[in-house]
C-alpha cells in the first residue's frame, strides 16, 4: 500500500510539473516572463484590429509592458484588454492608450503619459482611443481627392486621344523625319567641309607666318625712319619755314596797300595802259623790222 501511494504521488508530480512547464513554455513562447513582477491595468476598445495577446505595449517606443489578455464584455459590447505593465512604471492620471496598427498588419498598443502628479491604481482602467488607420485616411481624405481627378483625367485624355488623332500631328511627324533627315546631310557636308578646312589650314598657317615675318620687317623699317625724323633738323627747318610764311604775309600786305610801291606798281592803271602801249609799239616795231629788215640793219660787204 505504501509503495503504491509512493508511486501515484510520482505520476502526480510528474503530471503537475509537466503541465506547469507547458504552460509555461506557452506563455514563454508569447514573451509573458512568468517570473518577472508586473502591474496589471484595463483599457477598453470598440475595435483592435490586428491586436494579439503578447503584443507590446511601448512609451515613445520602449516597451513598457505586453497585452496579457483580450476578452469581450458582453455587457457594455466593448473589447477589454489586460495590460501587463512593468512595476516600475508609474502611469500619471490623465495618460492614454491607443492602437497602432503595423505595415504588415501586426498591431501594438502605444502609452502616452501624462504630466499629472497622480497616478492610476494598480487595476484601474486607462482611457483609450483608436486612432485613424492608414486604410480610413485614404478613404477620408484621399478617395474624395481621386474622385475629384478621375473626371479632369478623362477630360485629359480626350484631349489627348483628340491631338493623338490629328492629322496634323502626323504631318507634322512626319516633316520632323524630313527635318531630321536634312540635319544628317548637313551634318555629312559639315563634315566633309571640315575635313577640307583641316587640309588647307597648314598652308594657311605658312601664310600667316609670313605675313607675320613681313610685318616684323616692316616695324623695323618703320622704327628706322622714327629714327631718321628724329635726327633731321626739323626745329630749323620749321623756323625757316615760318620765316618764309612771314616775309610772304609782309608782301601780301604790301600788294594789298595802295600806298606801297608794289601796291602802286600793281594798283596804278596808267601804268598798266602804258606798259600795254609800250609792248603793242614794240611788236610793231618787231613786226616792221621783219618786214623791213635793210632799214634798220645796213650791211657793208670788203
Amino acid at each position: 500500500m505504501k509503495s503504491f501511494f509512493n508511486k501515484n504521488v510520482k505520476i502526480a508530480l510528474t503530471i503537475i510539473v509537466s503541465l506547469a512547464l507547458l504552460y509555461w513554455g506557452i506563455e514563454f513562447l508569447k514573451g509573458v516572463n512568468l517570473f518577472k513582477p508586473a502591474n496589471f491595468y484595463y483599457a477598453k476598445f470598440d475595435k483592435v484590429d490586428g491586436l494579439i495577446d503578447a503584443a507590446p505595449i511601448t512609451v515613445n517606443g520602449f516597451q513598457v509592458g505586453q497585452v496579457r489578455e483580450i476578452k469581450y464584455d458582453y455587457a457594455t459590447n466593448k473589447i477589454s484588454v489586460m495590460m501587463s505593465m512593468n512595476r516600475d512604471l508609474k502611469i500619471p492620471v490623465g495618460s492614454s492608450v491607443s492602437i497602432q496598427s503595423g505595415l504588415i498588419g501586426s498591431a501594438g498598443m502605444e502609452l502616452t503619459l501624462g504630466d499629472n502628479k497622480a497616478y492610476y491604481k494598480v487595476g484601474d482602467e486607462i482611457p483609450s482611443f483608436v486612432p485613424q488607420g492608414l486604410m480610413d485616411k485614404v478613404t477620408s481624405e484621399v478617395l474624395p481627392g481621386v474622385g475629384g481627378i478621375i473626371p479632369k483625367v478623362d477630360s485629359i485624355m480626350t484631349s489627348v486621344n483628340g491631338i493623338v488623332g490629328n492629322p496634323a500631328l502626323v504631318a507634322a511627324v512626319m516633316r520632323l523625319d524630313a527635318i531630321t533627315a536634312d540635319l544628317a546631310r548637313s551634318s555629312q557636308q559639315l563634315n566633309t567641309l571640315l575635313a577640307s578646312v583641316n587640309k588647307t589650314v597648314p598652308g594657311v598657317m605658312n601664310n600667316v607666318n609670313g605675313i607675320t615675318s613681313n610685318l616684323t620687317s616692316t616695324t623695323s623699317n618703320l622704327d628706322e625712319f622714327s629714327t631718321t625724323l628724329k635726327s633731321m633738323p626739323l626745329d630749323s627747318t620749321m623756323a625757316q619755314i615760318n620765316a618764309t610764311i612771314a616775309n610772304l604775309n609782309a608782301l601780301s600786305k604790301q600788294l594789298n596797300n595802295p600806298n606801297s610801291s608794289l601796291g602802286m606798281l600793281i594798283n596804278d592803271k596808267q601804268l598798266y595802259t602804258n606798259a600795254t602801249h609800250a609792248v603793242a609799239s614794240l611788236d610793231s616795231l618787231l613786226e616792221d623790222v621783219k618786214k623791213n629788215p635793210k632799214r634798220y640793219i645796213n650791211l657793208h660787204v670788203f
